[in-house]
C-alpha cells in the first residue's frame, strides 16, 4: 500500500466548503502516479520506454465529502492483474480513521506508440506488492447507455489545459463536464465512469443525458454520435449494475 496525507485546499471545495468529486478523482489519481514513481515506474520512465497506463473505468463510493482544511490520508494499492488489465483501489481517510471515501479501478497497459493494449510483462506486475482487494461491491467495468436520453444543447470544446502527459482529456475531466448537468439539490453518492475512446484538444462533446431520479447518466459522445465517456451518478451508494465484465 502506498499513502500520503494531506488536507483539503479552498480550490478543492464547492460553494458549502466540502471538497468536489472531481477533487476526489484527483487525489486518487494523482496518489496512483506517486505510487508508481515510489518503485521506479513513474510517468516519465514508462513514457521512455513506450508505455502507459490508461484509465479504463472508475467506481466511486463517498461516504461524505470532508470540509476546508480537513486533514486526510489517501491510500491505494493494487490487488491483481489480467493480461492488459491491472486492477488497484483506493481509500480516504479522515484524521479520525474514518472512511470519507474508497474506490475501484480498471486499467489498461498500453503502447503509446500504437494506442493498443499489451500484455503487462512480468517484471512490472512483479514491481507491484499486490494485496487484497477492498471490501466492497464491485460493480461491471462497462456501463449500459439508456435509450431514452435527452441532447443537451450545450456543447464542450476540448482545451488545451484539458489534455494531459498521454495527450489527450484526463479522466477527472470528463467527470467535471458530466456534473454540469446534475441538479443543484443532487449529491453524488456513487460515480461510475467509463472511458471509451480518447478525446483530444479541439474535439467537442455532444452530451446526453437521462435522468432516472436517483440515478443520472451522462454520455460525452463525438460529433458521429460515438461516446468518448459514460458517466453514471447515483445518490446512493447501492443498487450498482453488475455484469460478468470486470
Amino acid at each position: 500500500m502506498y499513502s500520503f496525507q494531506t488536507r483539503v485546499r479552498f480550490s478543492e471545495v464547492d460553494s458549502s466548503l466540502h471538497i468536489t468529486l472531481p477533487a476526489i478523482l484527483t487525489y486518487f489519481q494523482d496518489c496512483s502516479i506517486f505510487h508508481s514513481s515510489s518503485i521506479g515506474m513513474g510517468v516519465a520512465e514508462m513514457m521512455r520506454e513506450g508505455h502507459a497506463w490508461i484509465l479504463s473505468s472508475w467506481q466511486i463510493i463517498v461516504n461524505r465529502y470532508p470540509e476546508l482544511g480537513e486533514e486526510l490520508t489517501i491510500s491505494t494499492w493494487a490487488y491483481g492483474w489480467r493480461s492488459f488489465f491491472g486492477y488497484r483501489n483506493f481509500t480516504m481517510t479522515d484524521a479520525s480513521g474514518n472512511l470519507a471515501a474508497y474506490a475501484n479501478t480498471n486499467w489498461i497497459y498500453t503502447d503509446i506508440h500504437t494506442g493498443r493494449p499489451v500484455k503487462i510483462p512480468k517484471e512490472v506486475s512483479d514491481a507491484y506488492s499486490i494485496e487484497a482487494p477492498l471490501d466492497m461491491e464491485v460493480s461491471g467495468r462497462k456501463i449500459s447507455i439508456p435509450k431514452n436520453g435527452t441532447s443537451s444543447d450545450r456543447i464542450f470544446a476540448v482545451r488545451r489545459s484539458d489534455i494531459d502527459s498521454n495527450h489527450h482529456v484526463n479522466n477527472e475531466r470528463y467527470v467535471l463536464i458530466a456534473q454540469e448537468f446534475l441538479p443543484d439539490a443532487f449529491i453524488p453518492r456513487q460515480m461510475r465512469a467509463e472511458y471509451k475512446s480518447a478525446a483530444k484538444y479541439g474535439d467537442i462533446m455532444y452530451p446526453v443525458i437521462t435522468d432516472e431520479g436517483e440515478k443520472i447518466t451522462v454520455v460525452l459522445n463525438n460529433e458521429a454520435g460515438s461516446p468518448y465517456a459514460v458517466i453514471e451518478f447515483r445518490e446512493s451508494s447501492g443498487d450498482t449494475e453488475k455484469n460478468g465484465d470486470t
